[in-house]
């Protein structure tokens, strides 16, 4: 597989570990999942009001190209019964493409690495359990060094 792509998923709607256990596996049909993170439960972001999360975080070995990825998995969101009725809402399920090698990208449908994810510790400590030394190709911090610079914040907890 040529790419090394970091993706993070999140589920407050339903059964939110059953809901991530299908992207994972949904996510195999392009290509490898060769690690996955523990399942955090989480409190929301930005939108009070509503259920806590469950996220993780995967890495996916991949012959796709990140634009090709995108798709994917807005396919599989939309498989899963996503529905984009709101910024930030509940959904039953989320897939974001944090890293992608070393790309760096900054267009209107897909931005890598993903904007936010240095400030989200909902990304950050998943993703450090599994990829603690992969580096974020902007900031050229490692993974580990941005969780360890993170105020205290919203609650993440391992389940």
């Amino acid at each position: 597989m040529a790419n090394l792509a970091y993706l993070s998923l999140g589920s407050n709607v339903g059964d939110r570990a059953k809901n991530l256990r299908a992207a994972i596996s949904s996510l195999q049909g392009f290509g490898r999942v060769s690690a996955v993170s523990s399942f955090y439960e989480t409190e929301p972001v930005e939108v009070a009001g509503q259920d806590w999360f469950v996220n993780c975080a995967v890495a996916l070995e991949t012959d796709l190209d990140s634009s090709e990825l995108m798709s994917e998995t807005l396919k599989i969101e939309r498989d899963l019964g996503r529905r984009r009725t709101g910024r930030k809402g509940p959904r039953v399920i989320d897939i974001d493409i944090l890293l992608f090698g070393n790309e760096v990208r900054s267009a209107p449908e897909l931005t890598i690495p993903h904007p936010a994810m240095a400030k989200r510790r909902f990304v950050l400590e998943p993703l450090a359990e599994i990829a603690p030394e992969a580096r974020h190709p902007v900031v050229n911090k490692t993974i580990q060094e941005l969780l360890d610079r993170l105020p205290s914040g919203p609650v993440v907890r391992k389940l």
